[in-house]
């Protein structure tokens, strides 16, 4: 038998060397999480995410999930770039006072984290196996029904702040969450306390007012959901608050306090990409599919295809022209029609919406 404190810090010592910052170990009971998450659902916050019904409470159940389950140890991976600049957020924030820009969400620029933390998380796996033998586990992120950010909290990898994600006091929001499902029993680790105060930052900030209540957000106003899962049409009341994102949102991180003291990653697979960074819209606009494919290869950005980047840059553009004049209208408006007769119904409506914005 190997002793469970101990096997939990040689754990810790291998995750440290694979690119984590913090392992945790939840307990397999998560009742007490499933009436919020119901009445999350029955109130239809999820949008058109199917998928978080159909599993039902398996999410809040790891041992209907993985049968057998005892124990899950919970992992945070930093993921900004090795060469980020202390001023980051600063810098993020400003890029949304440049209209023309297309930003994109932080976790989108480098290589897709869900193949690296559950690669990572699989090497781990092996790691324990050579001191307990063969076990069986499973490695998560982001990529099954788990409750991931309850049980990152109840292990202690943070607190759950307004703004829904998980929080630390010593590493922020920019942080990826892995989880292992195991069939051995882990001491579980303490929870931290709240430590969001009386603050609302993340609140007031939110372009779409997508975060209702402290820790409550209806993805269906949420930038992230709007541009990424949202296969239909962005809907018209909200384009004019979604500004220059074209993939995610990051506002209601970069304006968090806590993120000061984010980690920067140590991973070369989450450093960004430059056709990705500081682009003009009217340049992505041009993107035809195979350039697309070209430049989002290994990135979570092929989640969606060619038509919803057109789509998403559209809305982009609409604001964009809405503040242009002159030479630069002209500009946004010729790339606009240059899409007009392109074969999608969903792009042609978003590009006359965009026309509409600032007629000439």
């Amino acid at each position: 038998m190997v002793d469970s404190d101990q096997l939990l810090e040689q754990i810790r010592d291998w995750a440290r060397e694979l690119g984590f910052s913090q392992i945790g170990v939840s307990g397999v009971d998560l009742s007490s999480a499933e009436p919020g998450f119901l009445d999350w659902l029955a109130k239809g916050y999820h949008g058109s995410l199917h998928y978080m019904e159909q599993h039902g409470l398996k999410r809040a159940r790891p041992a209907e999930l993985l049968p057998g389950t005892l124990s899950v140890i919970t992992a945070r991976m930093p993921y900004l770039p090795r060469d980020t600049s202390d001023d980051w957020a600063a810098r993020e924030r400003a890029r949304l006072a440049r209209p023309g820009e297309g930003v994109v969400s932080l976790y989108a620029r480098g290589r897709d984290y869900h193949k690296v933390v559950r690669s990572r998380l699989n090497k781990l796996c092996e790691r324990i196996a050579g001191v307990v033998g063969p076990f069986g586990h499973r490695a998560f992120s982001d990529s099954a029904p788990v409750l991931e950010k309850e049980l990152a909290r109840r292990s202690g990898e943070g607190w759950q702040g307004k703004h829904s994600l998980i929080l630390s006091r010593d590493a922020g929001s920019m942080f990826f969450l892995g989880e292992i499902y195991v069939d051995f029993e882990l001491a579980p680790t303490a929870a931290v306390t709240d430590h969001c105060g009386t603050c609302t930052a993340c609140i007031d900030v939110c372009p779409t007012q997508a975060i209702i209540a402290p820790g409550v957000v209806d993805a269906r106003r949420c930038i992230s959901y709007l541009t990424i899962e949202n296969k239909g049409a962005i809907p018209v009341e909200l384009r004019a608050l979604m500004g220059n994102h074209v993939y995610g949102c990051d506002d209601c991180q970069t304006i968090c306090p806590w993120n000061k003291y984010a980690q920067k990653t140590e991973i070369a697979d989450f450093d960004e990409r430059s056709p990705l960074v500081g682009q003009q819209l009217v340049d992505l606009f041009a993107w035809d599919e195979q350039t697309f494919l070209k430049r989002t290869e290994g990135g979570p950005i092929r989640r969606i295809n060619h038509e919803r980047w057109l789509r998403n840059v559209a809305v982009a553009l609409g604001n964009a022209l809405r503040q242009a004049s002159g030479e630069e209208a002209a500009k946004i408006r010729g790339a606009l029609r240059a899409r007009l007769d392109f074969p999608s119904d969903l792009v042609h409506e978003h590009v006359v919406w965009a026309l509409e914005q600032n007629p000439a």
